[in-house]
């Protein structure tokens, strides 16, 4: 099969000065009414429908969302449920999701959370191409997180992509409101899809399970999907079709990830979804020092079901710098393969991972140890520009870029060919 993919011929290790670590952010208290919603943000939840998340410290407050399509005016109102967690000497705020819809596509909707307090707004994705995807990884809370929020903000995007590695809370439960905080002007916006990282496990053995936070906080719509946990699960918007993926749960052939992803693949039309992305923390492709091997016992057992679906790119965090390889499977450049994009550095306090293996692996395009977030715009049916923007000096410098061919228009010009 002949994948046409705009690439160098060589990998390119990008010649750049890693910026220094910037400090953590400092969020001074901030009392607000018990029952104003903070921490605001939304997610896809199915076709037509959102899920609104938000918390107070307010018990009583109900789980209700007023929405219309002008400002004030809410002619239609959702109703959710609640939920709370402790943790050690910690107790979260009530955690309130509601899901609201049927909505149109491509449309702006104001809103209200809890029959108070601000008016929010948020923009549902388009229904056909084309779209685009912000994504960034290991946010965490510092400067150089700010920043790359900063840029993405300036995206015309219609969907955010996380692939783990949201608040680097690591244990201390507070960094999950802060960081609910610092996000929520973005995320209340435009629909968040997240997946977890390591930072999101805080298991205590024989104490505490792992995402217990994660998955209170952060409801993904896994059951829409079919799937019985939060840490994997898909969706689609537009014309795909996006799996996601958890790399610390269990994935082998006789775990439920890997039966759920056998039965969410079998379940794609490509005519509807041509294009096939998927999420996960740890990379199966890295040629950085950092964090070598780790996923290869996934990559072994995961592999296969999505080269045998015809995944199209693969988005992957973990490693805190840039790379993107060819088309590769099993290790090596193939045509039919998958093009999988690091991009675990959008802020974290643990700085970047700025050595790589020398000489590169032949399936490398391009390297680069710097903070920043990517933009994926699927134009239609056959072709999606890709490109990365690195923080520099707090300005967004374009630094990567590439058009990429889908397998399924590849497969249909050899299918089509006299």
């Amino acid at each position: 099969m002949a994948v046409v993919v705009v690439i160098t011929a060589v990998t390119v290790t990008a010649d750049y000065v890693r910026p220094p670590p910037r400090k953590d952010l400092q969020f001074p208290w901030d009392p607000k009414p018990s029952s104003q919603p903070q921490q605001v943000h939304i997610s896809l939840a199915g076709d037509k429908h959102v899920r609104v998340s938000w918390i107070t410290s307010d018990s009583s407050s109900p789980s209700l969302v007023e929405y219309g399509t002008s400002p004030r005016k809410y002619n239609a109102k959702g109703h959710g449920d609640t939920t709370s967690y402790s943790y050690l000497f910690y107790t979260s705020g009530t955690i309130h999701h509601t899901v609201i819809g049927p909505l149109e596509h491509n449309t702006v909707y104001y809103y209200r959370c809890g029959g108070q307090g601000p008016e929010f707004s948020f923009k549902t994705p388009p229904s056909e191409f084309p779209i685009t995807f912000a994504v960034a990884g290991d946010l965490g809370q510092t400067g150089w997180t700010k920043s790359t929020l900063d840029h993405i903000d300036l995206c015309d995007y219609d969907v955010h992509l996380l692939p783990g590695d949201l608040s680097y809370a690591d244990y201390i439960q507070s960094r999950w409101d802060t960081f609910g905080g610092l996000v929520q002007p973005l995320a209340s916006a435009r629909p968040w899809m997240v997946t977890q990282g390591n930072h999101e496990k805080e298991n205590i053995p024989f104490f505490k399970d792992g995402f217990e936070s994660y998955n209170a906080r952060w409801k993904m719509p896994y059951e829409e999907s079919g799937s019985t946990s939060n840490l994997y699960y898909s969706f689609e918007v537009a014309g795909a079709h996006v799996i996601m993926l958890g790399s610390y749960t269990t994935y082998d052939e006789n775990s439920d990830q890997y039966n759920w992803l056998k039965a969410d693949i079998s379940t794609i039309d490509r005519k509807r979804t041509p294009w096939l992305l998927a999420l996960f923390h740890v990379p199966w492709y890295n040629s950085n020092n950092a964090h070598q091997g780790e996923g290869d016992k996934m990559m072994e057992a995961m592999e296969p079901l999505l080269n045998a679906a015809g995944v199209d790119i693969v988005f992957a965090g973990h490693v805190h710098a840039y790379e993107r390889t060819k088309r590769v499977y099993n290790g090596k450049s193939d045509p039919c393969g998958a093009v999988h994009i690091t991009i675990g550095d959008g802020g974290n306090k643990e700085g970047l991972a700025h050595k790589y293996k020398d000489p590169s692996p032949e399936w490398s395009v391009f390297r680069e140890a710097s903070f920043g977030h990517g933009e994926l715009k699927i134009v239609n049916s056959t072709h999606a520009f890709w490109s990365w923007h690195r923080n520099d000096d707090d300005e967004p410098v374009r630094s990567d870029e590439v058009w990429i061919t889908s397998l399924m228009s590849s497969a249909r010009e050899i299918l089509w060919s006299p």
